[in-house]
Protein backbone atom coordinates (compact mmCIF):
# COMPACT_ATOMS: atom_id res chain seq x y z
CA UNK A 1 0.00 0.00 0.00
CA UNK A 2 2.78 2.44 0.90
CA UNK A 3 4.47 1.63 -2.41
CA UNK A 4 1.28 2.56 -4.30
CA UNK A 5 0.96 5.86 -2.38
CA UNK A 6 4.54 6.74 -3.28
CA UNK A 7 3.67 6.19 -6.96
CA UNK A 8 0.54 8.35 -6.73
CA UNK A 9 2.19 11.24 -4.87
CA UNK A 10 4.13 12.67 -7.79
CA UNK A 11 1.05 12.51 -9.98
CA UNK A 12 -1.01 14.43 -7.42
CA UNK A 13 1.74 16.98 -7.02
CA UNK A 14 2.01 17.44 -10.79
CA UNK A 15 -1.77 17.72 -11.18
CA UNK A 16 -2.10 20.30 -8.44
CA UNK A 17 0.87 22.41 -9.51
CA UNK A 18 -0.36 25.78 -10.85
CA UNK A 19 0.45 26.53 -14.47
CA UNK A 20 2.56 29.70 -14.71
CA UNK A 21 2.29 32.09 -17.63
CA UNK A 22 5.33 31.66 -19.80
CA UNK A 23 4.58 34.50 -22.20
CA UNK A 24 6.12 37.74 -21.13
CA UNK A 25 3.81 40.74 -21.17
CA UNK A 26 5.50 43.88 -22.49
CA UNK A 27 4.17 47.39 -22.83
CA UNK A 28 3.95 49.21 -26.15
CA UNK A 29 4.42 52.88 -26.79
CA UNK A 30 1.64 54.90 -28.48
CA UNK A 31 3.71 55.14 -31.65
CA UNK A 32 4.13 51.36 -31.81
CA UNK A 33 0.41 50.91 -31.31
CA UNK A 34 -0.27 53.43 -34.08
CA UNK A 35 2.23 51.69 -36.36
CA UNK A 36 0.50 48.36 -35.75
CA UNK A 37 -2.86 49.89 -36.63
CA UNK A 38 -1.38 51.37 -39.78
CA UNK A 39 -0.01 48.01 -40.91
CA UNK A 40 -3.49 46.49 -40.61
CA UNK A 41 -5.07 49.25 -42.73
CA UNK A 42 -5.17 48.04 -46.35
CA UNK A 43 -6.02 51.49 -47.71
CA UNK A 44 -3.02 52.96 -45.90
CA UNK A 45 -0.69 50.28 -47.25
CA UNK A 46 -1.87 50.78 -50.85
CA UNK A 47 -1.55 54.55 -50.47
CA UNK A 48 1.91 54.16 -48.96
CA UNK A 49 2.97 51.96 -51.90
CA UNK A 50 1.80 54.64 -54.37
CA UNK A 51 3.64 57.37 -52.45
CA UNK A 52 6.82 55.27 -52.36
CA UNK A 53 6.45 54.66 -56.11
CA UNK A 54 6.39 58.39 -56.83
CA UNK A 55 9.18 59.03 -54.33
CA UNK A 56 11.39 56.51 -56.13
CA UNK A 57 10.56 58.21 -59.44
CA UNK A 58 11.43 61.62 -58.00
CA UNK A 59 14.72 60.47 -56.48
CA UNK A 60 15.93 58.35 -59.39
CA UNK A 61 14.37 60.28 -62.29
CA UNK A 62 17.69 60.71 -64.17
CA UNK A 63 18.55 57.02 -63.82
CA UNK A 64 15.07 55.90 -64.88
CA UNK A 65 15.11 58.24 -67.86
CA UNK A 66 18.55 56.97 -68.87
CA UNK A 67 17.45 53.34 -68.53
CA UNK A 68 14.40 54.02 -70.74
CA UNK A 69 16.55 55.97 -73.24
CA UNK A 70 14.54 59.19 -72.94
CA UNK A 71 15.83 62.67 -72.19
CA UNK A 72 14.86 66.33 -72.07
CA UNK A 73 16.76 67.26 -75.22
CA UNK A 74 14.48 68.99 -77.71
CA UNK A 75 14.53 67.24 -81.06
CA UNK A 76 14.30 68.82 -84.48
CA UNK A 77 10.59 69.63 -84.64
CA UNK A 78 9.93 68.77 -88.27
CA UNK A 79 11.62 65.38 -87.90
CA UNK A 80 9.20 64.16 -85.23
CA UNK A 81 6.09 66.32 -85.77
CA UNK A 82 3.98 67.27 -88.78
CA UNK A 83 5.08 70.68 -90.06
CA UNK A 84 2.56 70.83 -92.93
CA UNK A 85 0.19 73.64 -92.00
CA UNK A 86 -2.42 72.34 -94.48
CA UNK A 87 -2.57 68.90 -92.84
CA UNK A 88 -5.09 67.88 -90.17
CA UNK A 89 -2.24 66.50 -88.10
CA UNK A 90 -0.31 69.76 -88.15
CA UNK A 91 1.88 69.92 -85.06
CA UNK A 92 1.07 66.34 -83.99
CA UNK A 93 3.76 63.65 -83.71
CA UNK A 94 4.67 61.57 -86.76
CA UNK A 95 5.02 58.50 -84.50
CA UNK A 96 2.93 57.31 -81.62
CA UNK A 97 -0.42 58.69 -80.40
CA UNK A 98 -2.76 60.23 -81.32
CA UNK A 99 -2.42 59.58 -85.07
CA UNK A 100 -0.32 56.40 -84.90
CA UNK A 101 0.20 53.32 -82.75
CA UNK A 102 2.37 52.80 -79.70
CA UNK A 103 6.02 53.80 -80.08
CA UNK A 104 8.40 51.83 -77.88
CA UNK A 105 11.05 54.55 -78.10
CA UNK A 106 8.61 57.10 -76.65
CA UNK A 107 6.25 55.17 -74.32
CA UNK A 108 4.29 58.30 -73.31
CA UNK A 109 4.35 59.79 -76.78
CA UNK A 110 5.82 63.01 -78.11
CA UNK A 111 4.70 66.51 -77.26
CA UNK A 112 3.03 68.33 -80.18
CA UNK A 113 4.85 71.17 -81.93
CA UNK A 114 8.03 71.10 -79.80
CA UNK A 115 8.76 67.34 -80.17
CA UNK A 116 9.76 66.77 -76.52
CA UNK A 117 9.53 63.30 -75.02
CA UNK A 118 6.50 63.18 -72.71
CA UNK A 119 7.89 60.44 -70.47
CA UNK A 120 11.08 62.37 -69.74
CA UNK A 121 9.12 65.50 -68.88
CA UNK A 122 6.71 63.41 -66.78
CA UNK A 123 9.57 61.90 -64.77
CA UNK A 124 11.39 65.17 -64.20
CA UNK A 125 8.06 66.94 -63.58
CA UNK A 126 7.34 64.48 -60.76
CA UNK A 127 10.84 65.13 -59.40
CA UNK A 128 10.42 68.91 -59.35
CA UNK A 129 6.85 68.86 -58.04
CA UNK A 130 7.68 66.52 -55.16
CA UNK A 131 10.86 68.41 -54.31
CA UNK A 132 9.00 71.72 -54.15
CA UNK A 133 6.20 70.18 -52.08
CA UNK A 134 8.64 68.45 -49.69
CA UNK A 135 10.84 71.50 -49.15
CA UNK A 136 7.82 73.75 -48.65
CA UNK A 137 6.35 71.30 -46.14
CA UNK A 138 9.60 71.00 -44.18
CA UNK A 139 10.22 74.76 -44.02
CA UNK A 140 6.62 75.70 -43.19
CA UNK A 141 6.44 72.96 -40.54
CA UNK A 142 9.65 74.19 -38.92
CA UNK A 143 8.39 77.80 -38.87
CA UNK A 144 4.92 76.91 -37.61
CA UNK A 145 6.22 74.50 -34.98
CA UNK A 146 8.79 76.96 -33.62
CA UNK A 147 6.40 79.90 -33.42
CA UNK A 148 3.60 77.75 -32.01
CA UNK A 149 5.84 76.36 -29.27
CA UNK A 150 7.10 79.80 -28.27
CA UNK A 151 3.68 81.45 -28.35
CA UNK A 152 1.95 78.70 -26.38
CA UNK A 153 4.61 78.28 -23.71
CA UNK A 154 5.80 81.84 -23.11
CA UNK A 155 2.41 83.56 -23.42
CA UNK A 156 1.93 87.23 -22.63
CA UNK A 157 3.16 89.85 -25.06
CA UNK A 158 5.10 87.23 -27.03
CA UNK A 159 1.94 85.20 -27.60
CA UNK A 160 -0.02 88.26 -28.65
CA UNK A 161 2.72 89.39 -31.04
CA UNK A 162 3.03 86.00 -32.72
CA UNK A 163 -0.75 85.68 -32.95
CA UNK A 164 -0.91 89.11 -34.62
CA UNK A 165 1.76 88.13 -37.16
CA UNK A 166 -0.09 84.86 -37.79
CA UNK A 167 -3.36 86.68 -38.46
CA UNK A 168 -1.52 89.15 -40.69
CA UNK A 169 -0.08 86.37 -42.86
CA UNK A 170 -3.44 84.62 -42.98
CA UNK A 171 -4.84 87.73 -44.64
CA UNK A 172 -2.36 87.46 -47.55
CA UNK A 173 -3.37 84.83 -50.17
CA UNK A 174 -0.40 83.04 -51.69
CA UNK A 175 -1.82 83.38 -55.22
CA UNK A 176 -1.80 87.18 -54.88
CA UNK A 177 1.79 87.10 -53.61
CA UNK A 178 2.84 84.84 -56.49
CA UNK A 179 1.05 87.04 -59.02
CA UNK A 180 2.86 90.08 -57.65
CA UNK A 181 6.29 88.47 -57.54
CA UNK A 182 6.29 86.60 -60.87
CA UNK A 183 6.40 89.68 -63.19
CA UNK A 184 9.20 91.20 -61.12
CA UNK A 185 11.32 88.06 -61.38
CA UNK A 186 10.59 87.65 -65.10
CA UNK A 187 11.64 91.23 -65.84
CA UNK A 188 14.69 91.13 -63.60
CA UNK A 189 16.18 87.80 -64.75
CA UNK A 190 14.77 87.43 -68.28
CA UNK A 191 18.19 87.96 -69.86
CA UNK A 192 19.67 85.11 -67.77
CA UNK A 193 17.53 82.00 -68.44
CA UNK A 194 19.59 79.66 -66.26
CA UNK A 195 19.56 82.08 -63.32
CA UNK A 196 15.87 82.79 -63.90
CA UNK A 197 15.05 79.08 -63.61
CA UNK A 198 16.84 78.83 -60.25
CA UNK A 199 15.35 82.05 -58.89
CA UNK A 200 11.78 81.18 -59.82
CA UNK A 201 12.24 77.64 -58.47
CA UNK A 202 13.40 78.74 -55.03
CA UNK A 203 11.12 81.78 -54.89
CA UNK A 204 8.13 79.47 -55.37
CA UNK A 205 9.35 77.34 -52.46
CA UNK A 206 9.75 80.51 -50.41
CA UNK A 207 6.24 81.75 -51.21
CA UNK A 208 4.61 78.43 -50.38
CA UNK A 209 6.64 78.08 -47.17
CA UNK A 210 6.20 81.61 -45.86
CA UNK A 211 2.47 81.58 -46.55
CA UNK A 212 1.79 78.04 -45.33
CA UNK A 213 2.96 77.88 -41.70
CA UNK A 214 0.07 79.73 -40.01
CA UNK A 215 -2.39 76.87 -39.52
CA UNK A 216 0.24 74.63 -37.93
CA UNK A 217 1.37 77.49 -35.67
CA UNK A 218 -2.18 77.92 -34.41
CA UNK A 219 -2.55 74.19 -33.85
CA UNK A 220 0.77 73.95 -31.98
CA UNK A 221 -0.09 76.98 -29.83
CA UNK A 222 -3.35 75.39 -28.71
CA UNK A 223 -1.66 72.08 -27.93
CA UNK A 224 1.14 73.74 -25.95
CA UNK A 225 -1.33 75.83 -23.94
CA UNK A 226 -2.81 72.61 -22.56
CA UNK A 227 0.51 70.74 -22.19
CA UNK A 228 2.31 73.47 -20.26
CA UNK A 229 -0.06 72.97 -17.32
CA UNK A 230 0.69 69.24 -16.99
CA UNK A 231 2.40 67.89 -13.88
CA UNK A 232 5.61 66.77 -15.60
CA UNK A 233 6.09 70.23 -17.11
CA UNK A 234 5.51 71.88 -13.73
CA UNK A 235 7.99 69.47 -12.15
CA UNK A 236 10.60 70.23 -14.81
CA UNK A 237 10.10 73.95 -14.25
CA UNK A 238 10.44 73.60 -10.47
CA UNK A 239 13.75 71.74 -10.66
CA UNK A 240 15.17 74.56 -12.77
CA UNK A 241 15.20 72.94 -16.20
CA UNK A 242 15.88 75.52 -18.96
CA UNK A 243 12.98 76.59 -21.15
CA UNK A 244 14.61 75.26 -24.30
CA UNK A 245 15.04 71.83 -22.74
CA UNK A 246 11.45 71.80 -21.47
CA UNK A 247 10.18 72.56 -24.95
CA UNK A 248 12.40 69.97 -26.65
CA UNK A 249 12.45 67.16 -24.07
CA UNK A 250 9.08 67.45 -22.35
CA UNK A 251 6.56 69.12 -24.69
CA UNK A 252 7.77 68.34 -28.22
CA UNK A 253 7.54 64.51 -27.90
CA UNK A 254 3.84 64.89 -27.09
CA UNK A 255 3.30 66.82 -30.34
CA UNK A 256 4.55 64.07 -32.66
CA UNK A 257 1.03 62.95 -33.64
CA UNK A 258 -0.29 66.36 -34.82
CA UNK A 259 3.02 67.13 -36.53
CA UNK A 260 2.97 63.87 -38.51
CA UNK A 261 -0.65 64.48 -39.51
CA UNK A 262 0.12 68.07 -40.54
CA UNK A 263 3.02 66.91 -42.72
CA UNK A 264 0.99 64.13 -44.36
CA UNK A 265 -1.81 66.56 -45.17
CA UNK A 266 0.48 69.42 -46.18
CA UNK A 267 2.33 67.52 -48.90
CA UNK A 268 -0.70 67.03 -51.20
CA UNK A 269 -1.74 70.64 -50.67
CA UNK A 270 1.64 71.87 -51.88
CA UNK A 271 1.65 69.47 -54.85
CA UNK A 272 -1.66 70.88 -56.09
CA UNK A 273 -0.55 74.44 -55.29
CA UNK A 274 2.59 74.07 -57.39
CA UNK A 275 0.65 72.55 -60.28
CA UNK A 276 -2.02 75.24 -60.05
CA UNK A 277 0.49 78.10 -60.05
CA UNK A 278 2.38 76.57 -62.97
CA UNK A 279 -0.90 76.18 -64.85
CA UNK A 280 -1.57 79.88 -64.29
CA UNK A 281 1.85 80.71 -65.71
CA UNK A 282 3.37 81.98 -62.45
CA UNK A 283 5.19 78.84 -61.35
CA UNK A 284 8.71 77.67 -62.09
CA UNK A 285 10.33 78.64 -65.37
CA UNK A 286 12.86 76.63 -67.35
CA UNK A 287 12.27 73.37 -65.46
CA UNK A 288 9.82 70.52 -66.22
CA UNK A 289 6.62 70.63 -64.21
CA UNK A 290 3.32 68.78 -64.30
CA UNK A 291 1.51 72.11 -64.12
CA UNK A 292 3.40 73.47 -67.13
CA UNK A 293 2.57 70.33 -69.12
CA UNK A 294 -1.12 70.71 -68.23
CA UNK A 295 -0.98 74.35 -69.31
CA UNK A 296 0.49 73.38 -72.69
CA UNK A 297 -1.77 70.34 -73.14
CA UNK A 298 -5.07 72.18 -72.71
CA UNK A 299 -4.70 73.64 -76.19
CA UNK A 300 -4.44 70.10 -77.64
CA UNK A 301 -7.20 68.46 -75.62
CA UNK A 302 -9.54 67.72 -78.54
CA UNK A 303 -6.90 66.22 -80.84
CA UNK A 304 -4.39 64.80 -78.33
CA UNK A 305 -6.16 64.01 -75.00
CA UNK A 306 -3.41 61.64 -73.81
CA UNK A 307 -1.02 64.58 -73.65
CA UNK A 308 -3.21 66.11 -70.93
CA UNK A 309 -4.18 62.90 -69.16
CA UNK A 310 -0.60 61.89 -68.34
CA UNK A 311 0.23 64.71 -65.88
CA UNK A 312 -3.36 64.87 -64.59
CA UNK A 313 -3.37 61.17 -63.69
CA UNK A 314 0.00 61.56 -61.97
CA UNK A 315 -1.23 64.48 -59.85
CA UNK A 316 -4.53 62.77 -58.99
CA UNK A 317 -2.88 59.50 -57.95
CA UNK A 318 -0.25 61.22 -55.83
CA UNK A 319 -2.63 63.65 -54.13
CA UNK A 320 -5.32 61.04 -53.41
CA UNK A 321 -2.70 58.62 -52.03
CA UNK A 322 -1.20 61.31 -49.79
CA UNK A 323 -4.63 62.38 -48.52
CA UNK A 324 -5.72 58.81 -47.78
CA UNK A 325 -2.42 58.09 -46.09
CA UNK A 326 -2.77 61.23 -44.02
CA UNK A 327 -6.28 60.25 -42.91
CA UNK A 328 -5.05 56.76 -41.99
CA UNK A 329 -2.15 58.18 -39.99
CA UNK A 330 -4.52 60.52 -38.17
CA UNK A 331 -6.86 57.63 -37.30
CA UNK A 332 -3.96 55.43 -36.21
CA UNK A 333 -2.57 58.11 -33.90
CA UNK A 334 -5.97 58.84 -32.36
CA UNK A 335 -6.23 56.88 -29.09
CA UNK A 336 -10.02 56.95 -29.29
CA UNK A 337 -10.05 55.10 -32.60
CA UNK A 338 -11.13 51.47 -32.40
CA UNK A 339 -10.09 49.18 -35.23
Amino acid sequence: MSHQLEQLEPELVNDERPVSATREITGRSPLRIAFGRLLQDKVAMVSLAIVIFFAVIAIFAPLIASALHVNLNTQSTCEVTDCNAASYGYGLPLKGPPMHGFDIHHPFGIAPQNGDDNLAYWLYGARNSLFIATMSTVISTAIGLTLGLIAGYVGGIVDRSISFVTDLFLAVPYILAALSLAPILDERFAIHPALQAKVTFWSLIGILSVLGWMYLARLMRGEVLSLREREYVEAARLVGMPTRRILVREILPNLVAPIVVAISLGLPAYVTAEAGLAFLGIGIVGKPSWGQTIDQATNWWQRYPLYLWEPVIGIVLLVVALNLLGDSIRDALDPKTRR
